[in-house]
């Protein structure tokens, strides 16, 4: 769900902004830019995340088994 608030910039950053990003893409980037800063996030739910992305399990699968065929030869 998401909340609406109204944020005040001086004249130069709100430019800065718009030439950047445009009006429909500053949200996403301060909500990505202070993200970090408020929302609690740890090491075992990346992992967990990564852990349930079939293909990317697969290739590092793929990858480990190609390491040791090279400590073999």
């Amino acid at each position: 769900m998401t909340k609406e608030m109204t944020l005040s910039f001086d004249e130069d950053i709100y430019s800065g902004l718009m030439k950047m990003f445009g009006v429909k893409k500053i949200n996403t980037f301060i909500s990505d830019l202070v993200r970090p800063y408020v929302v609690p996030s740890s090491l075992d739910d990346g992992y967990q995340a990564m852990a349930t992305d079939q293909e990317h399990e697969q290739e590092a699968q793929e990858w480990c088994n190609a390491l040791l065929g090279d400590i073999n030869k």
